[in-house]
């Protein structure tokens, strides 16, 4: 049974699928049973072969699948062409297929600008995220500040309230306590004078 992998596609095994395809294309065989040989050789399954040739090998191969298919007409019709040269014929249009794929990776200028741009909007994006975030804390704060400020202001005023009453409070205290002290020195000249009153007499 062979083993389902999830892996992503090389090169290489890009290159064994072309390959494989293109010779049962040229002995008459069918590409089922290309994928089938495919996926044995490189552990997948035949449906995960032929997926990636319809969705994409394929396409990359379009003039090496015309020489094959060509081929097998000529052997049908018992045309003496070399054997040989039809695979060199199909060797050469695979690695010109090889080449331009590979020249179609190298970034170009005006990919690296459009990657620039792209990467500079999702700056851009990530900065303005950052500064309402930011400025949403400081309205936040604001308002924890008004709301703590109130709160002072309220305390102060009670703070004050609170001191008038003590300084009333002190100043009713020195009061009664002169009036106490006078009241005991006026009983106590009084008691003096009675008894003189009394001695004399």
């Amino acid at each position: 049974m062979t083993v389902v992998r999830q892996d992503a596609w090389n090169q290489e095994e890009d290159v064994l699928l072309a390959e494989v395809v293109l010779h049962h294309i040229r002995e008459g065989s069918t590409q089922l049973a290309a994928f089938e040989e495919v996926g044995e050789k490189l552990s997948r399954t035949s449906a995960a072969c032929g997926f990636r040739w319809n969705s994409l090998i394929r396409k990359r191969y379009e003039s090496a699948i015309a020489i094959a298919k060509r081929q097998r007409k000529e052997r049908s019709k018992g045309k003496s062409t070399s054997e040989e040269s039809n695979d060199h014929m199909v060797d050469q249009a695979a690695k010109q297929e090889d080449y331009r794929v590979a020249k179609e990776k190298v970034l170009s200028l005006d990919d690296v600008i459009v990657f620039l741009k792209n990467f500079k909007s999702s700056e851009e994006r990530r900065s303005d995220q950052e500064m309402i975030k930011l400025r949403n804390q400081v309205e936040e704060l604001k308002s924890q500040n008004a709301q703590y400020q109130t709160h002072l202001q309220k305390l102060n005023h009670e703070y004050k309230l609170v001191c008038e009453d003590y300084k009333a409070l002190i100043e009713i205290m020195d009061r009664a306590r002169k009036i106490v002290g006078t009241e005991e020195e006026s009983g106590s000249l009084m008691f003096q004078v009675e008894g003189l009153q009394k001695l004399e007499k």
